[in-house]
């Protein structure tokens, strides 16, 4: 019973992959789980993860500016300089570990999270249905599925009942494949496979019955993902590699020039290397990558707090950036709590006869749960016998309608329901109040009037029709000259406290626009219990015969689309994204296009399988107001993310620069190249805070958005304004003062490790710093990295980092110098996000 990932099992039938897996029709029994359980168990699990493990560890130190620093190491141990070879391991090393355990505590977070939404899948075993883990199917296993499921393996039908899935993520197709149980010929291409189900497809509409013979790894679709695997960056990601990368092309085209100009004066080369590479590093944005990944780690926790599981880390920053959410209105801007309020004929009367006919219809469907459905049993109460099922068609979004053929004494009953028009549009006759056939021609007038004035009245209307036949079967060609019933009038009534809900999203600059496939009328009514007073309305109709130009300018002049098709959603999400970034929220089979096609997709925890796969985030309650909470934590993560950018690109870039500059001039080197990365190493882990931090609630107001033009500006401005405090301090020790080279190296070394802490509290807010109240570790990590640089130079190993002991006069020079820069750098700031903000690029 070994398991074959290249057997070709499409050629034959059920009864010879049950015989070869040791099953019946009624699936494994217990004692066979436990022993195939420890059978297909994943083996040297603990070796792989360790082999993992060292690999991440190791690429810690990939990076060039790493590289280089170990070659330095190398380099001092042969040349015999036994302390900077110590003091530049302990730098490597701990910023590695310190990087490694960050990725890795980041990394976890998201498998945990991820494990709360673990698709979960029908099984069969011991004759009973159980709904167990995916990850948990064995080959052999009888699986059973509806509507909306993710096939969790590669599978054989063994039956099925009008089963369409979605293959393109196999086969890259977009059509729905119509599947059956006939067996395919060895030969036989993969779209030819019909017999098959494919783990990564998902049904889209229909039942079947299969059974599982691949899993896992073993599946076609794990060895195409192994193949094929690509990741495409968000638009945050694009913008900081593209930042990184430019950043780093100023570090090494400064560094090379101050080793040649170093080595031309007066070091030697090695001297002048280590140092050029020590600029370098001070300048270069290394921990970008773990600041971002610190923030989103620990934006995702925050998240899980507030009920909105992460799926894909990298998207919390694209959270922070949607300025227009799109939603359709049930248990988001609704109750979602569908009641019946009536059932009437065509006349507009209750009937006891159309009730007991929808509730058979929604009771003995088995496709995939929905909320009418749900409505119209609990109407019942169990209070009506139910007739026995012959046959069903399922519902599917181009039919829109669900046919159920139950077992009557004379003839059997078709009874079908489903949306008005699709309904109405296979009906021939009417029981009129005689209860007499007619021909429904002459009624379509007052038909069409019932269902208007009952949409008008804000109910969701959907149609019952019926025929008797004789037939045992059920074909899509039999929904045909039917009997039009009645009307299936539904409520969903606006949840309390919408109206502020919508309020608070506009207050952070997000408009909210309605995608529903309802009609017109009950839009419009919806429209204006939202407090809408004029809603502007465009209906699918309307959509469909509209150029592709003038598309784009439609969906932006509109606020409520509605009688909207799965395929005209993600038309109406591409044309919006033109100008906004864009969050969808859906639930549905019909909403996974939508999904997929916005900047951030979201769903719920009791969506469908495939939509659930397709989202970003994943709510565990359908509410807006947690959807609010989410955006604030995204903009919480890109707000702390910038900080550490602007903070490296002002006064570490300016610091640096000017210890380049002051290279140049001075007979010494200004700064060791131990005592740069020491700096660099001392920073570290404040700068790491940062992911923690505090962030005013007026940075949350607006979307946030990656301007590349305005980091550059700051750049500029506050990197010059660093230098002139640098040089300021540079005049005041060599010319003022006469202090000695390692008197000046060793001033040098605390005012620059003073002012990069400092200027952590002026750049965290865009306020003057004393208005706002930094994070707990933010300001533990400064003070502790302020007290170590204060008490370095009077420590016992101070001589081997090239330190001195500065006199109390000297400073409080220092300080004098610190402070002056603090309080301008604090009245530039604010000036600066402000005149900014003026312009519209923050």
């Amino acid at each position: 019973m070994n398991q074959d990932p290249a057997k070709i099992f499409w050629n034959k039938t059920a009864d010879f992959w049950m015989k070869h897996f040791q099953t019946s029709e009624n699936g494994y029994s217990e004692e066979q789980v436990k022993c195939l359980t420890e059978q297909y168990k994943p083996k040297a699990m603990s070796e792989h993860t360790v082999l993992k493990e060292l690999k991440t560890f190791l690429l810690q130190f990939k990076s060039p500016l790493m590289l280089m620093l170990i070659f330095a190491v190398l380099l001092s141990s042969f040349l015999g300089d036994t302390s900077d070879v110590l003091i530049i391991l302990f730098i490597v090393l701990s910023t590695g570990i310190l990087s490694y355990f960050q990725e890795r505590n980041a990394h976890n977070t998201i498998k945990k999270l991820q494990s709360l939404i673990a698709h979960q899948c029908s099984v069969f075993r011991n004759g009973k249905t159980f709904e167990i883990a995916s990850e948990k199917l064995l080959p052999g296993d009888l699986v059973v599925f509806a509507a909306g499921n993710l096939i969790p393996a590669d599978c054989l039908i063994i039956e099925c009942n009008e089963l369409h899935v979605n293959e393109s993520s196999i086969t890259g197709e977009s059509f729905p494949v119509r599947k059956n149980t006939d067996t395919s010929s060895t030969d036989s291409i993969l779209s030819q496979r019909n017999n098959c189900l494919w783990m990564g497809t998902n049904v889209i509409s229909g039942t079947a019955k299969a059974i599982v013979i691949h899993t896992n790894e073993q599946t076609l679709f794990n060895q195409l993902v192994v193949s094929n695997q690509e990741n495409i960056p968000t638009s945050f990601e694009k913008g900081i590699n593209d930042f990184g990368l430019f950043l780093m092309k100023i570090t090494m085209i400064l560094a090379v020039f101050i080793f040649c100009v170093n080595i031309y004066l007066h070091e030697n080369l090695f001297d002048a290397g280590l140092f050029a590479l020590a600029l370098a590093v001070g300048m270069a944005p290394e921990l970008l990558p773990a600041i971002t990944t610190i923030a989103m780690s620990a934006g995702a926790k925050r998240l899980l707090a507030k009920k909105v599981i992460v799926k894909k880390l990298n998207a919390i920053q694209n959270l922070g950036e949607i300025d227009l959410l799109c939603t359709d209105k049930t248990g988001t801007l609704t109750a979602g709590k569908i009641t019946i309020h009536n059932i009437v004929n065509a006349w507009g009367t209750p009937d006891k006869i159309i009730q007991n006919y929808a509730c058979w219809n929604a009771c003995l469907e088995g496709g995939y749960s929905n909320p009418i459905d749900e409505a119209l049993k609990q109407s019942v109460n169990n209070s009506i016998p139910l007739p026995v099922k012959l046959a069903e068609l399922p519902y599917d979004f181009k039919r829109k309608r669900l046919s159920v053929l139950v077992q009557q004494e004379s003839n059997n009953l078709l009874i079908t329901k489903g949306a008005f028009p699709e309904i109405i549009s296979i009906c021939s006759h009417i029981q009129n109040k005689l209860a007499q056939h007619e021909n429904i021609a002459q009624y379509l007038g007052l038909i069409n009037e019932q269902f208007k004035t009952h949409a008008a009245a804000g109910f969701r209307v959907i149609a019952v029709c019926y025929k008797a036949t004789g037939t045992n079967q059920l074909h899509v060609a039999d929904e045909s000259d039917m009997i039009f019933g009645g009307f299936v009038l539904l409520t969903d009534p606006v949840k309390t406290g919408i109206h502020e809900t919508i309020q608070q999203l506009n207050a952070l600059g997000i408009d909210l626009k309605i995608i529903t496939g309802d009609n017109q009328m009950v839009a419009h009514a919806l429209g204006l219990q939202l407090g809408i007073l004029n809603p502007s309305i465009l209906s699918g109709k309307d959509l469909a015969s509209a150029s592709a130009e003038a598309i784009p300018m439609l969906v932006h002049e509109h606020q409520i689309f509605a009688e909207i098709d799965p395929q005209q959603k993600e038309q109406i999400i591409l044309a919006l994204k033109h100008k906004h970034t864009v969050a969808y929220m859906g639930d549905g089979i019909n909403d996974v296009a939508a999904l997929h096609a916005a900047d951030i997709g979201i769903s719920v925890d009791n969506a469908v399988d495939v939509a659930k796969e397709a989202a970003d985030f994943v709510l565990l309650e359908k509410n807006l107001d947690v959807i609010i909470e989410g955006i604030k934590e995204g903009r919480k993560t890109f707000a702390n993310t910038l900080k550490y950018i602007f903070i490296n690109t002002g006064s570490t870039f300016g610091n640096m620069f000017s210890v380049a500059g002051a290279s140049l001039l001075l007979p010494f080197l200004p700064m060791l190249p131990k005592q740069i990365l020491l700096t660099n190493f001392i920073t570290d882990f404040p700068y790491l805070s940062i992911a923690s931090d505090n962030v005013d609630a007026e940075q949350l107001k607006r979307p946030g958005k990656w301007h590349i033009k305005t980091i550059r500006n700051y750049m500029i401005i506050f990197g010059l304004h660093s230098s002139i405090f640098d040089m300021l301090t540079f005049f005041v020790l060599w010319k003022g003062l006469k202090v000695t080279a390692q008197g000046f190296q060793t001033a040098w070394f605390v005012e620059s490790i003073l002012t990069e802490l400092f200027i952590l509290f002026i750049i965290r807010t865009h306020q003057n710093f004393f208005k706002s109240l930094p994070g707990k570790w933010l300001f533990i990590m400064s003070a502790i990295g302020l007290i170590l640089t204060l008490i370095l130079p009077y420590l016992s190993f101070a001589e081997s980092l090239g330190l001195v002991p500065l006199p109390i006069w000297q400073l409080g020079i220092l300080f004098a110098i610190v402070s002056a820069y603090i309080l301008t750098a604090d009245v530039l700031k604010v000036w600066f996000f402000k005149s900014q903000l003026n312009k519209q690029t923050v």
